[in-house]
């Protein structure tokens, strides 16, 4: 879907605060109420606006750490465990990687011990796992990105 100047302010607008009315919505970006629901749905239906959801701290919910775990696998089990991965409550994210690793893991822990704990007896029995590389987050740095400005910033092409 190529998006025009209005979707692009429509995007952003809900990107800064997905609670906003349609009527608010609508008179931020110029439209009236149905006409800008319509460009909402229809950029729901392409894909473009994928969901939303509450932004929580994970600090405040306990988790005193954050860590990236490179993770080498057998490859033939690559299924089982992009499906064990999938269903793991403290895997935040999961990517499939070039380089030296298959993917890279964001993991969360409330402490260290609890870390230890997820990394031997969790993450190194996942199936096909055969090594593993942990680095430690000391402080972050950025945490989101306004991909309504990224976006606008290489021109919204697709």
């Amino acid at each position: 879907m190529d998006l025009d100047a209005l979707d692009h302010k429509i995007v952003a607008a809900l990107e800064a605060d997905a609670r906003i009315s349609f009527a608010a919505l609508a008179d931020l970006v110029g439209l009236s109420k149905t006409p800008c629901w319509k460009r909402v749905k229809a950029l729901e239906d392409a894909g473009v606006i994928r969901g939303y959801r509450t932004i929580l701290d994970p600090a405040q919910l306990g988790f005193g750490l954050e860590a990236f775990v490179q993770v080498s696998i057998d490859v033939e089990l690559f299924e089982s465990f992009e499906a064990a991965v999938r269903r793991h409550p403290l895997i935040w994210r999961c990517h499939a990687t070039t380089g030296e690793a298959d993917y890279l893991l964001h993991i969360l822990a409330a402490d260290m011990a609890a870390l230890d704990r997820l990394l031997r007896q969790e993450l190194n029995r996942l199936p096909g796992v055969r090594h593993t590389v942990t680095s430690m987050s000391t402080r972050e740095i950025k945490s989101d990105i306004s991909f309504a400005d990224a976006a606008r910033h290489i021109g919204g092409s697709r």
